[in-house]
């Protein structure tokens, strides 16, 4: 996608070794008790690396943080319009959500629309992670259901385009299928990488994932801040993507949760998703570029606090940061069960500088 940028752990004849550095650092008291290391990059939508820390060449699931690209489809193929679908839905095709009401909601009256039930869902159950709407759910002696999946939006995208287009839904989460055979293919276009050569994995909802290296991650993403040079439908579909996304925070994870307040903190400036096991990713629309994070040790907390530091770094929000809510998202506090500040989480020192 782009000329090779030496950087450490590339294995080139003289580049540095490959030891990621500390990003992240948690604090009890006055001592350190914990340090994550990462790896990050900032990248143009062109794939050029204009900052990179660690080994960023080495091969990352992107997990939940490449669902804007497993969107592609349902915009592509008609079947968004079709259905008559609208930004709220679009939102959350690309969402993690916590399953508070206004996902489910949002799910629920989607799957009626295309005529199917939630019988259709691939992708298993679990508890909301929103703690209220668990408990609210457990009250009232009601089971969850695949609405309640974080990535029930996702899901109802795919089973939307199978049913337009006159396919049989049934294994839609399977390599095989048509669904993920389309979303394959538009990963390989964006990403310049032979699909069939990378590493694939099953995600925790179930449909394929392909692991690529950091950097190029980054840049297939920061080709929603920058669709130039491609196909008129598919930038098209990329900004409808891209702009649903920046409306609807909210939708995009849910009450309290980092990727919400980071974009409700930076609107216009930031569409953030977080993956699991450590991935977070942030595009800069305004700009042209994506910040990608995975921490080595998979730790969410690291990778949210790494993504903030490279933020107020690279200078996206200003004064923002200094605010409660900035402090809040950049270095946390640590409490306890009985409402005492233990410690908190922060950037290491010298990172990302």
């Amino acid at each position: 996608m782009t000329d090779h940028v030496h950087h450490p752990g590339c294995g080139c004849a003289g580049a540095p070794a490959a030891v990621n550095p500390v990003a992240v650092e948690l604090v009890r008291g006055n001592a350190v008790e914990s340090r994550h290391r990462a790896r990050a990059c900032v990248v143009a939508a062109d794939g050029r690396v204009l900052h990179a820390w660690g080994d960023v060449d080495e091969p990352v699931f992107p997990r939940s943080a490449i669902k804007a690209v497993q969107a592609i489809p349902l915009v592509e193929t008609g079947a968004f319009d079709a259905f008559g679908l609208g930004d709220r839905e679009l939102a959350l095709a690309c969402s993690s959500h916590a399953a508070e009401p206004v996902h489910t909601d949002v799910a629920k009256a989607w799957i009626a629309r295309i005529g199917r039930t939630v019988d259709a869902y691939e992708c298993g159950t679990h508890l909301p992670t929103d703690e209220p709407t668990a408990h609210d759910l457990l009250r009232r002696g009601e089971a969850p259901s695949a609405f309640h999946n974080n990535c029930s939006g996702k899901h109802a995208g795919m089973i939307t385009t199978a049913v337009h287009l006159g396919e049989d839904p049934r294994g839609y989460v399977r390599r095989d299928h048509p669904v993920q055979r389309r979303v394959e293919a538009v990963l390989a276009d964006l990403s310049g990488l032979d699909t069939a050569a990378l590493p694939v994995g099953i995600d925790g909802c179930s449909v394929p994932n392909w692991a690529m290296p950091l950097r190029v991650f980054a840049a297939t993403m920061a080709r929603f801040a920058d669709p130039a040079g491609l196909p008129p439908a598919r930038a098209a579909a990329m900004r409808r993507i891209a702009a649903a996304w920046a409306a609807h925070p909210r939708l995009i994870s849910g009450t309290g949760r980092f990727d919400t307040r980071l974009m409700d903190l930076l609107p216009g400036e930031v569409l953030a998703k977080g993956g699991a096991e450590g991935v977070h990713l942030a595009i800069l629309p305004r700009r042209g570029i994506a910040v990608a994070v995975k921490a080595d040790d998979g730790n969410g907390r690291a990778a949210h606090v790494a993504a903030a530091a490279i933020l107020r770094w690279l200078g996206v929000g200003g004064d923002a940061w200094a605010g409660e809510e900035g402090r809040a998202l950049s270095a946390p506090a640590e409490i306890n069960r009985a409402g005492i500040v233990t410690g908190g989480v922060r950037s290491a020192p010298g990172f990302p500088d």
